[in-house]
């Protein structure tokens, strides 16, 4: 038996050591099709940092591995991973090849790889500053709408009669999309931020208060019959018995809720505010500038996906009895 377990051990082994290696040969495959195909029309040579690019991603890779060695979890996270590593290579090298080897799509709708990277290294402090704007106004639309969203849901939750009188309205409300305010929100709002605040704040509060409501409305009678026999008033029944109960439906109500504020900023930046990332996309597009625009989008996926990631984290601590049950 030891024997065949070692042998597995082994195989499983090599197996890791051959994933290990694709990320560095879809390397090596566009560095070399970048360096020696010629590029495509009479274009001028222009130095580039998209190899530099390339070699610094390929020499952090080979840290990792060399690390990973020393540290089991890591070189299995790495094994596992390593598929897609080498994906993101051949990705960025048929990017190229489409690009400026073949020019398959017509400039300037779809810049090859290197413009784009030159927008971070020539435009990183609009990039930037535009980039600050767009959290604080997230966040700040983001924590106001889940708040006020949170306080309507457990209302028309636990009361009947606040339900009776405010299901209505969010019934009228709720399916109207936050974008569609914009005309509104920029009339009755003193400023452009103000306004803008408002519309994400609003894309937050219809998700999270249903999801709040039913999450309190679903809450078995047993939880509160058990809390009551032992002298349980209503304070402690709802923060204590109704609250902890539903939080797993609230955190889906903020996870939809952040993914609507996503949209509801953007669209509100590029109509409305003077800065910002959608205002970014708006202003490059006026001239023409697509690299600047797959330039923010890129940040816009990494620092999206990043926010909605620490909000998984907080819900697995928060729900530790249901962590792995949604995953990101």
């Amino acid at each position: 038996m030891s024997k065949i377990a070692d042998a597995q051990i082994l195989q499983a082994g090599k197996k890791a050591n051959v994933l290990l290696v694709f990320p560095v040969v879809t390397f090596a495959i566009a560095l070399l099709m970048h360096l020696v195909l010629p590029d495509a029309g009479d274009t001028l040579a222009r130095p580039s940092a998209y190899p530099a690019f390339l070699a610094i991603l390929i020499l952090l890779y080979l840290l990792c591995v060399a690390v990973a060695f020393a540290v089991p979890k890591l070189l299995s996270f790495l094994s596992q991973r390593a598929p897609i590593f080498a994906a993101v290579f051949l990705v960025l090298a048929l990017w190229d090849l489409a690009t400026l080897k073949l020019r398959l799509v017509p400039l300037p709708f779809f810049p090859e790889p290197g413009r784009v990277l030159a927008v971070y290294l020539n435009d990183w402090e609009v990039l930037g500053t535009s980039l600050f704007h767009s959290l604080r106004l997230q966040f700040t639309g983001y924590f106001i709408g889940a708040a006020f969203g949170l306080v309507a849901g457990i209302g028309i939750g636990w009361s009947k009669k606040v339900g009776y009188w405010f299901t209505p309205l969010v019934k009228m409300l709720g399916p109207i999309p936050a974008t569609a305010w914009i005309p509104v929100a920029l009339t009755v709002f003193p400023t452009s931020f103000s306004a803008s605040v408002f519309l994400v704040a609003l894309a937050v509060w219809f998700p999270v208060t249903i999801m709040s409501s039913s999450g309190i409305a679903g809450v078995p009678n047993a939880y509160f019959d058990v809390a009551r026999t032992l002298g349980a008033d209503n304070r402690f029944l709802i923060f204590k018995v109704a609250i902890p109960a539903a939080l797993p439906l609230i955190f889906i109500g903020l996870f939809m809720g952040l993914t609507t504020s996503f949209l509801a900023l953007i669209v509100a930046e590029m109509l409305g505010v003077k800065a910002g990332l959608g205002w970014y996309i708006s202003w490059a597009q006026s001239w023409a500038e697509y690299d600047k625009v797959y330039a923010v989008l890129i940040i816009i996926s990494f620092v999206f996906s990043n926010l909605i990631t620490i909000l998984f984290k907080i819900r697995d601590r928060v729900l530790i009895w249901q962590k792995g049950v949604v995953k990101w």
